[in-house]
């Protein structure tokens, strides 16, 4: 019976770090990276489309993204997504291919990104908390409902307590991998 606490809890502490690395993606470091533009949508024909559906999404520098529109006719389009988007990003178009500079980030707007990063990581560490209490609060019930029993209630917490501090652990290094990126030049 407390196996399957600690499934739960542990698939939903795995989920909290998937959703921890997916926004960590988008974070703009000094490096070009599409997942900066995963949450651009091109208005195609009045659908909104995200924009790696319109075109190939391409890095030939370590600070250019290149955007092939599949149709010459979506590049305004592509072009107004992007400003809409607000990455601080400027395309430029040769009426064929759509170039995105990034600037090299300041040493102030590096900080700025390192502690968004770090309110994220808190975030993640609440997340994974909740599944602990979750787990808890599962663990007691089936105790009181005398399905397990007192000794089992406590061994299951333990265990999930050394889960829980396996997963703040693995929060932390991936905060501080996404830091050490963007505090490089």
């Amino acid at each position: 019976m407390s196996s399957s606490v600690m499934n739960e809890a542990k698939k939903a502490m795995e989920k909290s770090i998937e959703a921890q690395k997916k926004e960590l993606q988008r974070v703009r470091t000094g490096r070009a990276s599409v997942s900066l533009l995963d949450d651009v949508m091109v208005d195609y024909y009045g659908t909104p489309t995200p924009l790696n559906q319109v075109g190939t999404l391409a890095i030939p520098e370590a600070r250019m993204i290149t955007i092939q529109p599949w149709e010459k006719n979506l590049i305004p389009e592509i072009e107004r997504a992007v400003f809409k988007a607000d990455l601080g990003l400027n395309p430029i178009s040769d009426g064929i291919l759509i170039r995105l500079n990034l600037p090299p980030l300041t040493e102030e707007r590096r900080k700025e990104m390192a502690k968004l990063v770090r309110r994220m990581a808190e975030d993640t560490k609440v997340a994974i908390r909740n599944a602990r209490r979750d787990a808890n609060e599962a663990l007691k019930k089936l105790q009181k409902d005398k399905e397990i029993s007192e000794d089992d209630q406590k061994r299951g917490e333990k265990e999930i307590q050394d889960l829980t501090d396996q997963f703040i652990k693995l929060a932390d290094e991936v905060v501080e991998h996404k830091e050490k990126e963007i505090m490089e030049i």
